[in-house]
């Protein structure tokens, strides 16, 4: 058996742990205008989120910063512990642009009719402790704003 199917199940559940404290704190955040995560239960998926998955949401979180794509790109740069990759479900934080990296074969017209926004971020939340992602996170929306 394949040695990382072995512990699936414990990291899974730290990944939607995790995840669900930081769209908590993101859902708290004034810099932020949108936080798409099923886990939430503001979420209008969220009842769908516990019928099927009912252990939790996942470890992928999207929100829209304010101020667009430069805040967007100023804030994943400031970021220092997530790492700016084009994947996702890593024991890592990872961070990605899905305007520029997953979608950058759309047109602005596409993107929008995506839902992808200039704005837009896509956080993959790893196993670290859940206390480091948050300070990463709100370190880089404070570095941001400058």
């Amino acid at each position: 058996m394949n040695l990382g199917l072995e512990t699936l199940a414990v990291r899974i559940e730290r990944h939607c742990q995790n995840a669900l404290e930081v769209a908590t704190f993101l859902n708290d955040t004034s810099d932020i205008q949108a936080v798409y995560y099923l886990g939430l239960k503001t979420d209008r998926y969220h009842e769908r989120m516990k019928k099927y998955t009912p252990e939790g949401a996942s470890g992928v979180i999207s929100f829209d910063i304010a101020g667009g794509k430069e805040r967007a790109i100023k804030f994943m740069d400031a970021l220092k512990l997530a790492s700016n990759v084009v994947h996702v479900a890593d024991i890592r934080t990872c961070v990605l642009y899905p305007a520029s990296e997953t979608h950058r074969q759309l047109t602005d017209e596409q993107l929008k009719d995506a839902g992808i926004t200039p704005g837009l971020i896509r956080l993959s939340i790893g196993l670290e402790d859940i206390e480091d992602i948050i300070e990463d996170i709100r370190q880089a929306f404070d570095a941001s704003r400058a």
